[in-house]
């Protein structure tokens, strides 16, 4: 993208390998250096307009698509890369990578990109270890307080094909969940409708309502305590924060969970646990240029098993899902 640093209007035409992408996503990835929050304030105000008319943030761009750019100040990109403190953890964590994919095991309390009161996350840190790198987007994200696997592409091909699958409900997420009470149902289906919101603070918040948009989550009981419930809850639609406003509307809390779980549980708890227990262990989707079928696993987190290992020394009765009773 040329001469964004001017003072002119900028004329854009959207190419074909960028089809399908959100507006405000494909902003932020066009205009590099410039704040989330600012380009938000373009599109809302209509400073941005797609053949000429005005549209939302999350207004899909289809190739041949003219984009009138207002007047903007970019950072300078390679600066900003060498202002971002490389992190040893994200090396450690990866999972699975080759030419164009790379799978790392997200550590809880890291966010997955900038913005919202955090100068950087994951996506900026990588692109600061790997300066070489020509392309390193999120293909989907994580809660900042979730762990777990997250995939980044390398390249534009691997990002679009794999954006493709999600839509078409062919990549398999599955997350492990730790919840207040007794679960009793070997499987069972969530269908709910979610409307995301903000508070006054601007910190995003999920509710129930009939108004909102379909989700659906499938949950499967691993393990079962008098006080616990351990989850596997295989995520069918991807909206904000669907498994934990799912779990708390049902009134089966995540532990730990500080948005929508039982603070008063959550605060007797902290002494053993101080992180939520929402954990991504696994996706399986088609490799996008092999075509091979791929599952990348990451294992449950030291501080997560060791809370699972104090549940049983506590001298509780578990059961699994066939109803076998064990100690």
């Amino acid at each position: 993208m040329k001469d964004l640093g001017k003072t002119s209007v900028v004329r854009h035409k959207v190419g074909a390998e960028d089809e399908g992408q959100r507006l405000d996503n494909y902003l932020l990835k066009l205009l590099k250096g410039v704040p989330k929050s600012h380009i938000y304030r373009i599109v809302r105000s209509g400073e941005v307009r797609v053949n000429r008319g005005r549209v939302a943030p999350d207004y899909r761009v289809r190739a041949g698509d003219e984009l009138r750019l207002p007047p903007l100040r970019v950072a300078d990109r390679s600066a900003a890369r060498r202002s971002v403190p490389a992190d040893a953890r994200l090396e450690r964590a990866i999972l699975f990578e080759d030419d164009y994919l790379l799978a790392l095991d997200k550590p809880a309390g890291m966010a997955v990109h900038g913005g919202s009161g955090v100068s950087y996350g994951v996506i900026e840190q990588l692109r600061a270890m790997r300066p070489q790198a020509k392309f390193l987007e999120l293909v989907h994200r994580l809660d900042r307080d979730t762990s777990g696997v997250l995939l980044v592409a390398k390249k534009r091909s691997a990002l679009t094909g794999l954006h493709a699958q999600l839509r078409d409900g062919r990549v398999s997420k599955r997350y492990l969940a730790l919840v207040r009470g007794k679960w009793r149902d070997a499987k069972r289906h969530v269908r709910l409708k979610l409307h995301k919101y903000a508070l006054p603070s601007g910190e995003r918040r999920v509710s129930v309502d009939a108004g909102g948009r379909e989700s659906h989550t499938v949950f499967r009981l691993e393990r079962a305590w008098p006080d616990f419930s351990l989850l596997q809850a295989e995520l069918k639609t991807g909206r904000t924060h669907q498994i934990r406003v799912h779990l708390s509307h049902l009134g089966f809390p995540i532990v730990g969970d500080d948005k929508y779980g039982d603070f008063d549980f959550n605060k007797k708890l902290a002494p053993q646990l101080k992180r939520m227990f929402l954990h991504a262990s696994s996706i399986g989707f088609t490799h996008p240029a092999s075509g091979e079928e791929i599952e990348i696993a990451a294992p449950l987190p030291a501080e997560l098993a060791s809370f699972l290992a104090g549940i049983e020394r506590g001298g509780d009765r578990s059961s699994d899902v066939t109803g076998r009773q064990r100690k």
